[in-house]
């Protein structure tokens, strides 16, 4: 991911220079480096220590695309320094530390952002004009089945579907109602033949303010027939119904009579003109227009702190058996 950034700000150059790379592995931001065009990446210095990078190169902002037990630690080092931050989900691993993080972005009054690329894709943001054209949403739901085999530290992570994956289509979620979560119901499980050693799998059923209710499935264990990595869904709303497979059209099936047993539909596309910066690109346009320009961008750290919240309930829900307030 680190080198996707990079290639991103590489690519963004009218608007950002890349001055510094930080790993704590010596030698692995210059390796990374190099992949680059070499035109552009030979003055972009390799640092094993965040803190003299940041006295080096003294930079408008970082890029924290650490591993989320670091996220803290890297969001507050860089906040001290005024320095503003540009995160990858997850914010962090437990509420106690993301307040911690927020707090810090207060003090030193620096914008601090979570980027959640997901919001920045034209098929959602479709979505959602199409669930508002039929005055809202009062049932979501979003299905999202994946046999993935990926190896290494998520074969063996602990609730790896909720805490790695599920905070994307939780956001989604978010982005798509608009409200804040309230409670959540979750049942997180292994099946039979998983390769995980964690809960892969899991039921979960969200209820928002306004009484609106969202409905997740998942698996990380489900072979063939598999969904898009954006999840399936479906809007149940006032005027009809909305779905989006996550990477085709969206679908309104509106309703136009006024009598009957089933009353009559029509269905129709939702198409709007493609995003200009779609995925991390989007993220890091947001962020720089809201540093250039004191606009408030998806992922401000005081409103992303509710997608984490959502995943951490989930889970807590899970152990627990029982249903659970959501609260920051």
């Amino acid at each position: 991911m680190g080198r996707a950034w990079a290639k991103n700000i590489l690519s963004t150059s009218h608007r950002v220079e890349l001055v510094g790379w930080v790993d704590v592995i010596d030698g692995k931001a210059r390796q990374a480096i190099s992949e680059l065009d070499i035109d552009v990446a030979t003055n972009i210095r390799d640092f094993v220590s965040l803190t003299e990078a940041l006295t080096v190169t003294k930079p408008d902002f970082v890029i924290d695309v650490s591993i989320p037990e670091a996220h803290e630690e890297v969001t507050v080092t860089a906040l001290g320094y005024g320095v503003a931050v540009l995160g990858e989900k997850p914010m962090s691993v437990s509420l106690a530390s993301a307040h911690r993080m927020l707090a810090a972005a207060a003090e030193a009054q620096k914008l601090y952002m979570v980027s959640q690329s997901r919001r920045y894709d034209s098929g959602l943001v479709a979505f959602k004009q199409a669930i508002e054209s039929l005055g809202g949403v009062a049932i979501l739901t979003a299905d999202f089945f994946i046999g993935a085999h990926f190896g290494g530290f998520r074969d063996e992570m602990p609730d790896v579907l909720l805490k790695d994956m599920a905070i994307h289509t939780f956001d989604a979620a978010r982005y798509l109602v608009g409200a804040k979560p309230l409670t959540v119901y979750c049942d997180s499980f292994r099946v039979p033949w998983s390769w995980y050693s964690g809960d892969e799998s899991a039921l979960a059923t969200f209820e928002f303010e306004n009484g609106i209710r969202f409905s997740y499935r998942g698996s990380w264990a489900a072979e063939g027939h598999q969904t898009e990595w954006e999840a399936c869904w479906r809007a149940i709303c006032p005027r009809g119904t909305v779905t989006w497979d996550g990477m085709g059209k969206v679908i309104v099936d509106k309703i136009v009579g006024d009598s009957g047993f089933i009353r009559e539909t029509v269905k129709s596309d939702w198409t709007i003109d493609d995003l200009p910066f779609v995925g991390i690109a989007g993220s890091l346009n947001d962020f720089l227009d809201a540093l250039e320009q004191g606009t408030e961008p998806m992922g401000l750290c005081t409103d992303n702190i509710w997608s984490l919240a959502m995943v951490l309930y989930a889970v807590e829900s899970s152990r627990l058996g029982q249903k659970v307030e959501i609260a920051i």
